[in-house]
């Protein structure tokens, strides 16, 4: 089967990256979104966000006429849902937005299109999916357990890019796929080679969603792991760069740099969907979890000590607030929280530096103490300590600058 058009459902960091290199490949991409700011942005071919090559693309794809945002349904032979799906206040996983997509598409299904799955979903959601769909459109056979004669396939297919990087690694990275029958497993790799490079592997939806999963709790335990490290060499007065090195001289050891916390909507998140699945099975995972939600109080407060000690809270610069170097993107960044707790401690005016961030984060805005300038030598000039919070490459060689009569913390 040839797809001549698809719709994707949400465009955020992952949908509309993937919407627009369906696009570049010819294919007529309908994108749905609830913002209508976004939608009106995309429309005149400009990017919501910062991402390389992604403003040329949607430039492009808009002005040829194969790629259009709405806010509301359109028909298509295949729907990819890439909304978010975070966790609640109890760390229980939030569907709420799968399943506003399902609900929306349902609208518009027929028999013979194609639904994948690409937001990262607790093991059993792609199979939800199917259910919820079934209770809304009885005209149509949805594939279940020994049911692979279905009127619509349904797969997931989770991304794993890199942000600062996506367009290029949706295309060249590897990608996992699992359908409910095997069929909709072919009819989502048909597709999936339309833009993807990488080998495509099959499998079952469960194996696939706990794949992803897995992927990014591994790199939460890693992350935990330089994290804890380095609190021992600091309780025991090593140096943790000299300890790591050296370690990392072994042939089958790669231990992370210690950090400020994890960001992010992927690392913060997905060890929870395992730990909902498997509390009793997956106790590493929750302790890493603890870890590196714990990083950022520990980091805050050894700024306080710092900053105490030295006397010095007049104006603070802030060197970064995105969750990781070289991009824009702040969500759960632990920057962001260090600097609200700065602010609400009043320690002092906040000069925030950040060469990726536009505006301030909704967390950040209307604070009487806090300005965000793109200036980093007046910045620097001004301030009285010098936070360096994210390795953004253009604050490499601010270790190497003079500053003698200021305080200056380097926490990359």
């Amino acid at each position: 089967m040839k797809f001549k058009n698809i719709s994707v459902i949400g465009l955020g960091y992952i949908g509309l990256p993937t919407a627009v290199l369906f696009a570049s490949k010819n294919i007529k991409v309908t994108g749905l979104d609830v913002d209508d700011d976004k939608i009106d942005l995309i429309n005149k071919g400009e990017s919501p966000f910062e991402e390389p090559h992604l403003d040329h693309l949607i430039k492009t794809t808009v002005s040829n006429g194969m790629l259009k945002a709405y806010n509301s349904p359109k028909p298509a032979q295949a729907f990819i849902i890439a909304v978010p799906t975070p966790f609640l206040e109890d760390l229980t996983p939030d569907l709420s937005y799968v399943k506003q997509a399902v609900n929306t598409i349902a609208k518009v299904l027929k028999r013979g299109d194609l639904i994948i799955l690409e937001s990262t979903s607790p093991v059993g959601t792609t199979a939800l999916v199917s259910k919820w769909l079934q209770v809304i459109r009885q005209d149509l056979k949805f594939p279940g357990e020994n049911q692979e004669n279905c009127d619509v396939n349904i797969a997931y297919c989770p991304e794993r890019v890199l942000p600062g990087n996506i367009i290029k690694e949706l295309q060249e990275n590897d990608r996992v796929i699992g359908g409910l029958t095997p069929s909709c497993s072919d009819q989502a790799a048909i597709l999936y080679r339309e833009i993807i490079d990488g080998k495509i592997h099959i499998t079952n939806a469960k194996a696939a969603e706990l794949t992803k999963l897995a992927e990014n709790s591994y790199r939460d335990v890693n992350i935990a792991f330089a994290n804890e490290l380095n609190m021992i060499c600091e309780k025991l007065e090593i140096n943790t760069s000299e300890v790591r090195k050296l370690a990392n001289l072994h042939p089958r050891v790669d231990i992370l740099n210690p950090g400020i916390g994890v960001g992010g909507h992927c690392i913060p998140v997905d060890p929870w969907f395992i730990v909902h699945s498997a509390p009793d099975e997956s106790k590493i995972i929750q302790i890493a979890r603890k870890i590196n939600r714990n990083r950022t109080d520990i980091v805050y407060k050894k700024i306080l000590k710092h900053i105490k000690a030295a006397k010095r809270k007049e104006s603070i610069a802030c060197l970064g607030i995105g969750y990781k170097a070289n991009i824009g993107d702040t969500r759960e960044s632990p920057a962001v929280e260090i600097i609200k707790k700065l602010d609400e401690d009043q320690l002092g005016e906040l000069l925030i530096i950040d060469p990726h961030v536009k505006t301030l984060p909704k967390v950040l805005k209307n604070r009487k103490h806090l300005t965000l300038t793109s200036d980093l030598g007046q910045a620097l000039d001004n301030s009285d300590v010098i936070l360096k919070l994210v390795g953004h490459r253009e604050f490499e060689n601010i270790e190497s600058l003079k500053f003698p009569d200021k305080l200056i913390l380097n926490f990359c």
